[in-house]
């Protein structure tokens, strides 16, 4: 099969797209999955480049996110046949664990993403766990199917379950990417008032389009000062942080009394300084993120198809050209997902 592999940490470069051997059933619970689509994620530039710190093996073939059709399976395999269309949790755990045996598998400690210790979605076949696939919500193509497991798995934890997000309350986004924008659209379906906070005008004006009632350029501005203008002094209910830094001390001062911010991310910096006196004095609560689980993923399906509505695509590109997608990423200018169409 083709497929784009890693032989050694580094950058762009080190992607190949190149023949390598076809994925085969190793347990009576796996499957064999035809890719028609793959998303991009940051996390498979961390795992290209090293500086996540997972031991690799090499070649290594990159990718969580996917979507394609069912061609084999094991003996064990109940909740899906062969022929079916489906898309990815792209999450696997141990199963044995007393987190995995309590549905809370978001805590076990093998917990990895499809790519990061075995081979995953930049390829025209992938293995998989079956309880792994669920089906595609109606209406979705392969690549919009693609799009949405990993990043709106992750934003709906971050919104719905962790920071039990309501109807109404006041929302700050910081960060315009994947698990940004998938905040947004959930949000916006919820019927609230939605602050989004970025380095990039663009970025910014397509927010408004899609659901934001301001929009906010960091680098400008003073956002505590520029949020709390906004909201009459008040703050906001919720601050969905994908990005860290310096930035993480405007986010808490952004916050009303009571609220509460859910972190996901720290390409801005790991290490900021924090006043625990505002967290205390202001009752604030404080999240740190981890991907949904496979019932999250359940609610998540449940909810595009109610809604009927679709993940943010930013563009779409050859799987050969992934190398092309990733530098995109890098740059910072998508909005959205990136997604990789796999054969015809």
């Amino acid at each position: 099969m083709k497929a784009v592999q890693v032989h050694a940490h580094g950058g762009i470069d080190e992607l190949r797209y190149e023949e390598t051997d076809d994925p085969e059933l190793k347990a009576p619970t796996d499957v064999i999955v035809k890719l028609r689509a793959a998303a991009i994620n940051r996390l498979d530039i961390g795992i290209r480049s090293g500086e996540i710190g997972t031991e690799v093996f090499f070649p290594r073939i990159i990718g969580s996110d996917g979507a394609g059709t069912v061609v084999a399976m094991g003996s064990a395999v109940t909740n899906v046949k062969l022929g079916d269309n489906v898309c990815l949790y792209p999450l696997n755990d141990c199963g044995r664990c007393d987190f995995c045996a309590t549905d809370r598998e978001h805590r076990c400690a093998e917990r990895r993403v499809f790519g990061e210790r075995e081979n995953g979605t930049y390829a025209e076949y992938v293995r998989v766990p079956g309880r792994n696939c669920f089906s595609i919500p109606s209406g979705m193509s392969f690549e919009e199917a693609a799009a949405f497991p990993l990043v709106y798995v992750t934003s709906w934890r971050m919104l719905i379950t962790q920071a039990e997000f309501r109807p109404g309350e006041w929302l700050l986004i910081i960060g315009g990417g994947g698990i940004g924008t998938a905040a947004l659209h959930v949000a916006a379906s919820l019927g609230t008032s939605i602050i989004l906070a970025s380095s990039n005008d663009e970025k910014l004006a397509k927010a408004k389009l899609l659901g934001a009632e301001h929009g906010i350029n960091y680098r400008n501005a003073d956002l505590a000062k520029e949020v709390r203008r906004r909201t009459g002094k008040r703050g906001v209910d919720v601050v969905i942080d994908c990005v860290g830094g310096d930035g993480w001390v405007k986010c808490l001062a952004a916050l009303a009394r009571g609220g509460r911010l859910v972190t996901c991310g720290a390409i801005g910096g790991a290490h900021p300084a924090t006043d625990l006196r505002r967290i205390f004095w202001n009752n604030l609560k404080v999240f740190g993120a981890a991907p949904g689980t496979r019932a999250e993923f359940r609610q998540l399906q449940n909810f595009f198809e109610v809604s009927g509505t679709k993940p943010i695509i930013d563009r779409v590109y050859a799987l050969q050209d992934a190398a092309k997608a990733q530098r995109r990423m890098e740059k910072g200018k998508a909005f959205g997902k990136l997604v990789l169409r796999i054969g015809d």
